[in-house]
């Protein structure tokens, strides 16, 4: 009996605001599907929430995907963060030095240390809809770039440290990068070495 051969997909999203990262939902749902015509065994690698943009990777290679999602690779994700409030040192550091605790399926989980920086003026794209804005409270963004995953973590450790998220866009995975993507587009990439 012959083994039967597999042909692999690979591809990077730049998902928009407001879509789900799953191709089913309620008839209301923005989802993958309507963003383009992908093969019907192709599936996200992780998520980004509703709220959240950027770099999504999708695939049918389980071998690929459990390479970046298990955590003992120590995988890096890089989100560009706008946050509330003109952040500080302080901040950044608490953000770094992997001293921050969230909550995570009701445990408290402390945070890997991360990599943060300020960022100024960064070439990003208006969100539709914009952000909501409080004149009398400024904003800042940061690059931050963590190896772990837990639901809505850069959210809670961007919480933590007083500085509430109003924005997250994900810019790179392990050594993908959202490039020049505009939202909601796709393109394939090479086929990976396996």
């Amino acid at each position: 009996m012959s083994k039967e051969i597999i042909k692999y997909h690979y591809f990077r999203l730049n998902k928009p605001y407001g879509y789900l990262s799953q191709f089913t939902g309620e008839a209301s749902d923005l989802l993958l599907g309507s963003l383009y015509n992908f093969p019907k065994d192709v599936y996200s690698i992780g998520r980004l929430d509703k709220d959240s943009e950027g770099l999504l990777l999708l695939t049918n290679d389980n071998k690929f995907k459990n390479t970046l999602l298990d955590p003992s690779y120590d995988k890096q994700k890089t989100y560009l963060v706008q946050v509330e409030g003109d952040i500080t040192p302080q901040a950044l550091g608490e953000l770094e030095a992997g001293t921050i605790f969230i909550s995570h399926k009701g445990k408290k989980h402390r945070v890997k240390s991360a990599l943060c920086k300020r960022v100024e003026n960064p070439d990003v794209e208006e969100r539709k809809p914009p952000i909501r804005v409080r004149k009398s409270i400024p904003t800042s963004w940061i690059e931050l770039t963590i190896t772990e995953g837990k639901n809505r973590q850069v959210r809670k450790m961007t919480a933590a440290v007083g500085h509430p998220t109003l924005r997250l866009i994900r810019i790179a995975f392990d050594s993908f990068t959202l490039d020049n993507l505009a939202p909601g587009e796709v393109r394939e990439i090479k086929p990976i070495n396996r």
